[in-house]
């Protein structure tokens, strides 16, 4: 019995918990990469699609305020803004009106209205609030 015991070869128990571990460590650390590439870039995509929207609200905004003869801050609730312009050549009155759409708990699409078109130009997604203040130089 004793010679069967000394030619078997084989890992002990204290081995076998060792080569546990270290797989284990190698196992949590690839599945923590693994979610870090995976989300990382998602959260990446979705700060840069927030910031874009707000510089094109902001630039559309911006190009109607500066062509505005009158400012509305406060026309009521969905819209937040609204500007009027006169034409130079034919002295025609346009009105722009910049609006939240969606619902009261959720978030909503911030739309310009030209003329009072029924569909609007989608200008950002997502937002929740809006407010405008105007500082009048007159």
């Amino acid at each position: 019995m004793t010679r069967l015991m000394k030619n078997q070869k084989g890992f002990t128990l204290i081995e076998l918990i060792v080569a546990l571990a270290i797989a284990s460590v190698i196992g949590v650390a690839a599945t923590m990469t693994a979610h870090q590439v995976i989300t990382i870039p998602v959260i990446s995509n979705d700060s840069n699609t927030a910031i874009n929207q707000v510089r094109n609200a902001v630039n559309w905004i911006n190009r109607d305020a500066l062509e505005a003869q009158t400012i509305n801050d406060a026309p009521g609730d969905p819209q937040f803004l609204e500007l009027t312009r006169t034409d130079f050549d034919d002295g025609e009155v346009h009105t722009i009106t910049y609006s939240l759409i969606g619902p009261s708990d959720g978030p909503k699409e911030l739309r310009r209205y030209y003329d009072g078109s029924e569909t609007g130009t989608l200008i950002a997604q997502y937002i929740d609030t809006a407010s405008c203040s105007w500082n009048s130089t007159e």
